[in-house]
């Protein structure tokens, strides 16, 4: 990783700017658009095991292959709001993998996790975790459900070391119940509108990167042509597939790799 600074000990300015680096300088969500449909307990809601995936493979195969290019072998990842499988490529050997989740039987099944702990972040937003540790922190199809994102975006700030990078990704799913007001009253435009505004309101983000992939008419989830897909959309009866989109930043810079 290459990266150059100068200091700042002579500048008050850039004193200030460094000292307020992970703070949160805004809220984003009121206290209405916090809510939820369900009220109850989020561990009791997660309590029994799904070991489904969320999302198609079309939807996947994207996020592994966004993975495969901003995140290198010597890596160490937080997996945050994870399950059973963290969508990593598989010919690819972390340094570390930490998971976090809901679920301990589910978190105990992923393979790729070296590590992993249960923790309500509707609860408490604190991360047991060092500060600076990580190269990288990912969020999977569960941005939405989070109440208080501003918190959890800069405690994702400090654990990350400077040029780590927070991968954000989400598609229109989701326990409809469980969203917070803001997301599921949302359209999929305002929804990437709104993450980007939740690392905009942690102070030494950089300018959020927005991706997004849009599955094509009459292809599959794997991205192939469907036989007579024409006339099984005319009856409504090709399913369609998942959007991709996901919103990332990084901690003081984005790094070059020479």
């Amino acid at each position: 990783m290459s990266a150059t600074g100068t200091s700042n000990e002579n500048n008050p300015a850039e004193q200030s700017s460094s000292s307020s680096a992970g703070k949160v300088r805004r809220l984003v969500l009121s206290g209405e658009e916090r809510t939820k449909l369900n009220p109850y307990s989020d561990r009791d809601f997660y309590a029994y095991p799904r070991f489904v995936t969320h999302v198609d493979d079309g939807f996947i195969s994207t996020l592994t292959e966004l993975y495969r290019q901003r995140l290198r072998p010597e890596y160490e990842v937080l997996d945050l709001m994870s399950s059973w499988v963290s969508h990593l490529p598989g010919e690819v050997k972390y340094k570390r993998v930490v998971g976090h989740g809901l679920n301990a039987e589910e978190l105990s099944k992923n393979p790729r996790l070296d590590y992993f702990f249960v923790k309500d972040l509707n609860v408490d937003q604190k991360l047991e975790l060092e500060s600076s540790s990580f190269d990288a922190v990912l969020c999977t199809v569960s941005v939405q459900y989070l109440q208080q994102p501003e918190k959890v975006f800069a405690e994702v700030f400090r654990v990350l070391k400077p040029g780590g990078v927070f991968i954000v990704s989400f598609s229109n799913r989701m326990f409809y119940e469980k969203a917070v007001t803001a997301w599921r009253d949302g359209t999929e435009y305002s929804r990437v509108q709104l993450v980007n505004q939740y690392f905009q309101s942690v102070e030494g983000f950089t300018q959020p990167e927005f991706i997004k992939k849009l599955p094509a008419a009459n292809t599959s989830a794997q991205g192939k042509q469907l036989p007579f897909s024409w006339s099984l959309g005319f009856l409504g009866m090709l399913p369609p597939s998942d959007p991709f989109y996901a919103v990332l930043a990084y901690r003081n810079f984005k790094p070059v790799f020479e």
